[in-house]
């Protein structure tokens, strides 16, 4: 009887190490770490603070390289690309968001979803914006600026300037961070809905067992290296696997 395969990963990284300075100086944030980010999954890196959660998701979105190791995304590893090659796989088939927004303030929201578009030239599809800006809940506002808005409202046009170019993974730093608690859960549940609905994949970076209740798994770092992981989260079970990490 012949078994279904298992599909590619969107992302994946084997034995990746990543040092800082050198001797007796050196850093070890990444202690050959493996790990597939399953296409479609909303997933969660969780740790103590320097557990090498941020490193990880830097060198998976190619925004640093690793020391050894092998990063691939939408099956091209990144190693072996040039880096004319990585800007555009930045630029088309991953989308950032971040803590701080890192909205435009002269352009309206509008302006701000579709800028990753105009930098490459490219025309947005009509009926996937519309898509997108539907389930971000932000038809009314496309004409604000983003001092005419919420926190949770600028983070939101933050992930629809992630999604409109439609890229295989979305990388997500601490993204409710900067939040009250009500304009995180609007941030969560968008993210939530845009892998339900929309199909899209998200690796997000998080300090906050209530965030990471919203995802399908939690992967664990401590000391640089993938210790844990749990599936269908909920805030409670990951504060108790945090604390075990934190009294180990």
């Amino acid at each position: 009887m012949s078994q279904t395969a298992e599909p590619t990963p969107a992302a994946s990284v084997r034995d990746l190490v990543r040092t800082y300075g050198t001797a007796d100086a050196e850093v070890r944030a990444l202690d050959g770490v493996d790990l597939d980010v399953r296409a479609g999954e909303f997933t969660a890196v969780m740790g103590p603070s320097g557990s090498g959660k941020s490193t990880l998701m830097h060198c998976m979105a190619a925004l640093d390289a690793p020391t050894s190791g092998t990063v691939t995304v939408g099956g091209q590893e990144l190693g072996r690309m040039r880096d004319k090659e990585l800007t555009v796989l930045r630029r088309d088939r991953i989308g950032f968001v971040f803590q701080a927004f890192n909205l435009v303030p002269t352009l309206t929201a509008r302006e701000n979803i579709l800028l990753p578009l105009s930098i490459a030239g490219r025309r947005p599809d009509d009926a996937w914006f519309e898509t997108v800006i539907a389930a971000v809940g932000l038809a009314d506002r496309l004409g604000h600026r983003p001092n005419e808005m919420s926190g949770g409202q600028q983070q939101r046009v933050a992930c629809a300037r992630a999604l409109v170019s439609r890229p295989d993974i979305v990388f997500a730093d601490e993204p409710t961070g900067n939040l009250d608690s009500a304009s995180g859960a609007e941030v969560l549940g968008f993210l939530r809905r845009s892998v339900d609905e929309l199909g899209q994949t998200i690796v997000m970076v998080t300090h906050d067992p209530v965030a990471a209740g919203y995802t399908d798994r939690v992967v664990f770092l401590a000391d640089g290296r993938v210790v844990d992981e749990l599936r269908s989260p909920t805030a409670a079970s990951v504060a108790d696997r945090m604390t075990a990490l934190q009294t180990r």
